[in-house]
């Protein structure tokens, strides 16, 4: 592959790492509960009633498997890939599955001569993006990289490398009921008003989580770490300046979120997600690209290994 394709690959990965990061409570019936818009009118809700309404809406938005996803991203200048990205498609969860195109500042910066836009597939533990027409011209007609987590984290040949990856598998494509469930962990917990997203009526809920406590309400990292591991890791993210989490949700009559803000406060600045979601329980038809469009990426570095073992000797 030409070094110019290669460095696109690694943007295209910057930015599916920018999604990974980015990237509870079950009571009720069915769904139902109590609503979140119009029950209540303009009376602030205590932080009890707050609790309950997101509950049912994480019970609902788990229970949905799937929607459609508008987010943007928006990264501080002093951090690699700084800038916006901007993505759009359909996600599901339980399976987890992923459909979207990304495009933005922090996906050509650091690539001028690359595509514009990448498509971006997940499913059955496998991510595919598509690194364009030039890398296909390229490569025999691929142009579909695939990475398989299960066999990255194989390679590695670390077994606490291996869990951490595997258990990070889980934690990729964050869906809102996900976010719904740390938002549940907070204890500054507090609904803030009536609001209108996208033309709906809607109540806006907000709260702020700790490294410690993120950690805590995250169920998808249990079991990943002992003590000891788990006070290196926070102390690890503290290092890199991160002081907490800040999500905000607005939730619609149907008990859905409709629209959810995440801000991670670092010492260059804030990490910010905005994504609007619509279309709760639709099919996601996630295909995965065809075999003979798609090129591995584990047998690519093994290639271009064997290469460089050849040119040193």
């Amino acid at each position: 592959m030409a070094m110019a394709a290669w460095k696109r690959a690694g943007v295209c990965l910057t930015a599916a790492a920018v999604v990974v990061g980015l990237a509870g409570c079950q009571d009720g019936d069915g769904g139902g509960g109590k609503k979140a818009a119009g029950s209540s009118g303009s009376k602030a809700q205590t932080q009890n009633e707050a609790t309950e309404v997101l509950q049912a809406a994480f019970k609902k938005t788990s229970e949905a498997k799937s929607s459609k996803v508008r987010m943007t991203m928006t990264m501080p200048a002093g951090l690699d890939g700084g800038g916006t990205m901007e993505m759009s498609g359909v996600q599901g969860w339980d399976p987890a599955v992923m459909d979207v195109t990304m495009k933005g500042s922090a996906l050509t910066a650091g690539a001028p001569g690359g595509p514009q836009q990448v498509r971006m597939i997940m499913l059955d533990g496998a991510m595919y993006m598509d690194m364009g027409a030039e890398q296909a011209a390229q490569m025999d007609g691929k142009r579909w990289m695939k990475m398989d987590f299960k066999a990255l984290a194989d390679a590695t040949g670390d077994p606490e490398v291996q869990k951490q990856m595997t258990g990070g598998l889980e934690n990729m494509n964050q869906d809102p009921a996900q976010q719904l469930a740390l938002l549940l962990g907070s204890p500054s917990l507090k609904h803030v008003g009536p609001d209108k997203v996208d033309g709906v009526e809607t109540q806006h809920y907000k709260g702020r989580l700790t490294v410690e406590e993120m950690l805590d309400t995250n169920k998808a990292l249990d079991g990943l770490f002992t003590k000891a591991e788990r006070e290196q890791l926070v102390a690890n993210m503290k290092k890199t300046g991160l002081k907490g989490y800040d999500t905000e949700v607005w939730v619609n009559e149907d008990n859905y979120p409709a629209k959810m803000v995440v801000g991670m406060t670092m010492t260059e600045g804030t990490m910010k997600m905005t994504a609007h979601y619509s279309d709760y329980g639709a099919k996601a038809e996630v295909k995965a690209p065809a075999a003979g469009e798609t090129f591995d990426f584990m047998e690519l570095m093994k290639e271009l290994e064997s290469l460089g073992a050849g040119a040193a000797s």
